[in-house]
C-alpha cells in the first residue's frame, strides 16, 4: 500500500500523470487534483506539485503535519509561500527561470512593438489607413535589466546583438559577474543601486520576483530618473511597479511607452486608462506560456523527486525568507 502521496494541481494528461508515477517510487500514490477539489485533496499530500488558484487553508495544511515539499508549477510563489509555510520545515521549490526562452520572446514582442509603434499601426489597420507615422530604433539604445536571474540573463543574450549597452542590477552580483567577462552585459550593479543605473538607460526591463523588498519598488521617483522618453517593459511581477505612477508618467510623456505582461491588479480593470493609451502594449500574463510548459515542468519535478528522496538540495529550491532561490540552487541553462 502507498505510504506517501503526491498531489498535483495543474493541467495533466493521463500520460503526464504516468510520467510522474514512473519517476516516483512504488510506495507513492499520485492524485491528479484540480482547482475544484485541491483545497481538500491537498491534505492527502506528502508532496504537492502545482498552483492552487483557490483559497487553501495553509494553517490547517501545516498543522496536519503530512506535507513535506511544495513544487510550484509557477515562478511566482505568493500562492503558497505564506507565513505558516515559511515558518514550517516544508521545502519549497519553484519554476523561476524555467521558461526564460518564452519570457524573452514575450519581452521582445512587447519591446519591439513599442519601438516600432505597433499599437498606432494596429489602429490604423482597423481604420484602413495606410499612413506612414514616426517610429523609433532599438539600435543604439542602452538597456537596463532589473533582475539578472534566469529570465534576465536570457533577455540580455537576446538583446546583446541589437543594442549599444546593457546594464543590470542583481541581488547576487558575484554570482553573475562572469556575464561581464563574457560580454553579455556591460555592467552589473547591486540591487539597491537601481537608482544609479536609471539615468543611463533608454529602456528598463523588469524581471524582478515578488518579495517584500520589491513591492512598489518602481514608482514616480524611479520613472523620473530615467532618460526622457524611456520605455519600460515588465515581465516580472505586476506589484513591482506602482501602477498609478506609471499611468501618470505615460500621460505626461515622461515615459515613451510601457509593455506590460504583468500588472497590479490582475486582471487590469476595464476602467484603467492604460487600455486606451497608444504608447502601451498589454498582454495578459502569458510570458511563460508555451506548448512545452507542462512537459518541461514535469521534467523538473521528476528530477526533483529523485533529489528529494536522496536528501539533495532541490533544483530551484527557494530560500523561504527571500522568496526565491539562492544562486547555487538556480537552474542554469546553456542557451
Amino acid at each position: 500500500m502507498p505510504s506517501d502521496t503526491i498531489v498535483t494541481c495543474f493541467p495533466l494528461s493521463e500520460s503526464d500523470a504516468n510520467s510522474i508515477r514512473t519517476a516516483a517510487p512504488d510506495n507513492f500514490d499520485v492524485i491528479v487534483a484540480n482547482q475544484e477539489n485541491i483545497s481538500e485533496e491537498i491534505f492527502k499530500a506528502s508532496v504537492f506539485c502545482g498552483h492552487a488558484k483557490v483559497p487553501v487553508d495553509w494553517d490547517r495544511v501545516v498543522a496536519n503535519g503530512k506535507l513535506k515539499w511544495i513544487q510550484s508549477s509557477a515562478a511566482g510563489l505568493d500562492h503558497c509561500l505564506v507565513p505558516p509555510v515559511i515558518e514550517s520545515k516544508i521545502l519549497v521549490s519553484g519554476c523561476s527561470g524555467l521558461f526564460a526562452p518564452q519570457v524573452g520572446e514575450q519581452m521582445m514582442s512587447l519591446l519591439t512593438g513599442l519601438i516600432r509603434r505597433s499599437p498606432v499601426f494596429f489602429k490604423a489597420q482597423q481604420a484602413k489607413q495606410f499612413i506612414r507615422r514616426p517610429t523609433d530604433n532599438l539600435f543604439g539604445k542602452t538597456v537596463g535589466i532589473a533582475g539578472l536571474g534566469g529570465n534576465g540573463q536570457r533577455i540580455a543574450q537576446i538583446l546583446r546583438p541589437m543594442v549599444s549597452r546593457i546594464l543590470a542590477t542583481d541581488c547576487f552580483v558575484e554570482s553573475v559577474k562572469d556575464l561581464v567577462d563574457q560580454g553579455v552585459v556591460d555592467k552589473i550593479l547591486p540591487a539597491e543601486s537601481l537608482e544609479e543605473m536609471l539615468p543611463e538607460i533608454d529602456i528598463l526591463i523588469i524581471t524582478l520576483p515578488l518579495s517584500a523588498t520589491n513591492e512598489n519598488r518602481i514608482g514616480k521617483k524611479q520613472f523620473d530618473l530615467l532618460r526622457p522618453g524611456a520605455y519600460v517593459v515588465n515581465v516580472g511581477r505586476g506589484s513591482v511597479i506602482e501602477t498609478k505612477s506609471m499611468v501618470d508618467s505615460l500621460s505626461s510623456g515622461r515615459l515613451g511607452g510601457a509593455g506590460i505582461d504583468v500588472v497590479e491588479p490582475e486582471p487590469l480593470p476595464e476602467s484603467s486608462p492604460l487600455w486606451g493609451m497608444d504608447n502601451v502594449i498589454i498582454s495578459p500574463h502569458v510570458g511563460a506560456q508555451s506548448p512545452l510548459r507542462i512537459p518541461v515542468t514535469i521534467d523538473l519535478f521528476c528530477q526533483n523527486i529523485n533529489r528529494f528522496l536522496e536528501g539533495m538540495p532541490l533544483l530551484n529550491q527557494v530560500d523561504k525568507t527571500l522568496g526565491f532561490p539562492l544562486p547555487e540552487h538556480r537552474i542554469h541553462f546553456k542557451w
